[in-house]
């Protein structure tokens, strides 16, 4: 299998926490790509129309697309338990994922406003509001006990790529100190060693 993929890139850091944990890493090529608003990459766009990352092509050639749905393949392959099977934890966990998802998709936005959006056509009111998405997603996540101390799963896989993001592209945004519970959570993440081989580059 190829991993399309970008070591800045949170979502493919997703997939990447989730292949090392299910043992599968080492049957996953990892091939770089890069994508940018504004920037014709033809080539990438005959993988992805959306032209995002990352995508998981098969052996057989076969395409799949998303961070989620790569992992929920993943999962099924290794027979995780990265995503509950059934029950009511299991649209938790999912729930609780599409959230993080959301966060991520805000706060690249605001890294594509302050980087790539031309002078003089700064739209500040949408900038706060896409922050503010993500900030108060850490508060409500601040306050959840199940999540911070449970299973490791894509809901924790999940926020460590928000905090992550946010160390990596924010790091003046404060969270660590707003956010004592995430601090604590994210610090214990750091020992495993997905976690930490996953980790972005130095900004």
């Amino acid at each position: 299998m190829k991993l399309t993929f970008s070591p800045a890139s949170p979502f493919a850091r997703k997939v990447r926490i989730a292949a090392i944990e299910l043992g599968l890493i080492d049957k996953i090529e990892l091939v770089p790509a890069t994508v940018a608003p504004g920037q014709a990459n033809d080539e990438y766009s005959k993988i992805t129309p959306l032209k995002k990352l990352p995508v998981l092509i098969l052996n057989h050639g076969d395409v799949i697309l998303d961070s989620y749905v790569i992992v929920e393949y993943l999962n099924e392959l290794g027979g995780g338990r990265l995503i509950p099977g059934y029950g009511p934890r299991r649209w938790k966990v999912k729930t609780d994922h599409s959230l993080l998802n959301g966060m991520l998709d805000s706060m690249l936005l605001c890294r594509y406003e302050k980087m790539t959006r031309p002078h003089g056509s700064a739209w500040p009111a949408w900038y706060d509001d896409h922050w503010n998405r993500a900030w108060t997603g850490m508060a409500r996540f601040e306050n959840q006990p199940e999540v911070l101390n449970g299973p490791f799963d894509i809901a924790q896989i999940g926020l460590v790529c928000v905090l992550g993001y946010a160390d990596f592209r924010f790091a003046d945004c404060g969270w660590r100190k707003a956010y004592p519970k995430l601090d604590a959570f994210y610090q214990k993440m750091q020992e495993r060693p997905s976690v930490k081989i996953s980790a972005p580059p130095a900004a």
